[in-house]
């Protein structure tokens, strides 16, 4: 599963400004990026956990839903604790959900213990990827995590599969704990970066946001009570917006249509890329004949194909303007989804899942600038980036969900 970074010019002044030195990228890109591989990695072993674990291939899908969920609700929950505690708690926490998440997949027979493991991975993930945002300091800094998102993401069904067949499925799932040996350098060369900000923390609207999020993602597979129980939670978080509108939801945010606009135009285009990421195996297996070897290699040259093209598009995106991005990306994503519904041919599906990924993470980039440069100050920008990755991954929550819905369940 891809991860947020958000770039800009705009961000680059006030993160530089929170770090009193950098740290050398390609120690953030470490403790951020295996996260990618690590959400990527079930994609070609789910049915080896789900008999493994003594359950059906649709009820195993919810360690990918719960995965996607935790990391959407984690995100801006820690960003929260990152401008009020400051990094060196943040990277703590997360550690010690990584170490335990991470424990629990490998000796856990139960899938509940399991989903367990799996949700304090994604949170702990989620505290890393912040960590190393707040200290990018640059553009140009931030492009280099963004290429490790897209490369390792797209490794990861095939690294998984080979981790699987040569040790065991939860070797796969603990590929992610390797960010961990980035922790004492960046706390080492970061310390005292990123300082904790004064404010009192907004509990009632984090858990109203966490309770519509969770609703959310359980639409796909209990549509009725879902929806009433995420009209239930919109509705107090409106009132509690009104009652408090510089909480953890800012209504300055909510009253810029460019950031709407981007944030949900990321969660729709990321939501279709993680369907088809976790439907095209199977259906290449079911339309084409191709086995589960031939499906993760081509699978992987899509997917980074289509990675390295969505930095192109980042690239030219001050040039394009906000317009014909949006329609690049619309556009392509229409074309991806509809080719995943109606192709039998292999080639097709394969070529849908490259531009998927394109759409999904172009958009990852190049709205998430749009979205932060939204905020009406320095301020808001933290809950802006935030707020979009909570978009942006539910995503990735929504599009396990679905293909197990549509194709995985079948």
């Amino acid at each position: 599963m891809t991860v947020t970074a958000t770039t800009g010019s705009r961000t680059d002044r006030g993160v530089a400004s929170a770090a009193p030195g950098p740290v050398p990228v390609l120690w953030l890109a470490l403790l951020a990026t295996p996260i990618a591989a690590g959400a990527n990695a079930p994609v070609l072993i789910l049915p080896d956990m789900a008999r493994s674990l003594g359950v059906p291939a649709a009820t195993a899908a919810w360690l990918l839903t719960a995965f996607g969920w935790a990391m959407a609700v984690g995100t801006p929950l820690i960003a929260a604790i990152l401008r009020r505690r400051g990094l060196a708690a943040v990277l703590r926490l997360a550690t010690a959900l990584v170490l335990g998440g991470t424990v629990l997949v490998a000796v856990s027979p139960w899938l509940p213990l399991t989903l367990l493991g799996r949700c304090a991975q994604a949170a702990g993930g989620a505290g890393l990827v912040t960590a190393a945002m707040s200290l990018a300091g640059s553009a140009r800094r931030m492009g280099v995590i963004s290429a490790g998102f897209g490369m390792l993401g797209a490794a990861g069904p095939l690294l998984g599969r080979t981790l699987a067949d040569a040790a065991s499925w939860r070797v796969a799932l603990a590929v992610q704990a390797v960010s961990l040996l980035a922790v004492p350098v960046v706390l080492r060369r970061a310390a005292g970066g990123v300082p904790a900000a004064a404010g009192r923390f907004d509990a009632r609207g984090a858990a109203l946001l966490t309770g519509l999020a969770t609703a959310l993602v359980l639409l796909p597979t209990q549509p009725l009570a879902a929806l009433g129980a995420a009209l239930a939670a919109a509705v107090l978080l409106a009132l509690h917006v009104r009652r408090r509108p510089d909480g953890f939801v800012p209504v300055a945010l909510l009253r810029r249509p460019v950031f709407v606009v981007s944030a949900l135009l990321a969660l729709a285009l990321s939501a279709s890329y993680f369907t088809l990421l976790f439907s095209v195996p199977r259906l290449l297996a079911d339309r084409a004949g191709w086995d589960a070897g031939t499906a993760g290699a081509w699978q992987l040259v899509a997917l980074l194909t289509g990675s390295a093209l969505s930095w192109l598009l980042a690239a030219a995106s001050a040039r394009m303007g906000r317009a014909a991005v949006r329609t690049v990306l619309v556009t392509a994503g229409a074309a991806a989804a509809l080719t995943g519904v109606l192709a039998s041919s292999g080639a097709l599906l394969v070529i849908a899942t490259g531009v998927a990924v394109f759409t999904a993470t172009g958009a990852n980039g190049v709205l998430s600038t749009h979205a932060v440069s939204a905020a009406p100050d320095e301020a808001h920008r933290p809950g802006a980036i935030g707020l979009f990755t909570l978009c942006y991954q539910l995503g990735g929550a929504f599009g396990p969900a679905v293909a197990t819905l549509l194709v995985l369940g079948s």
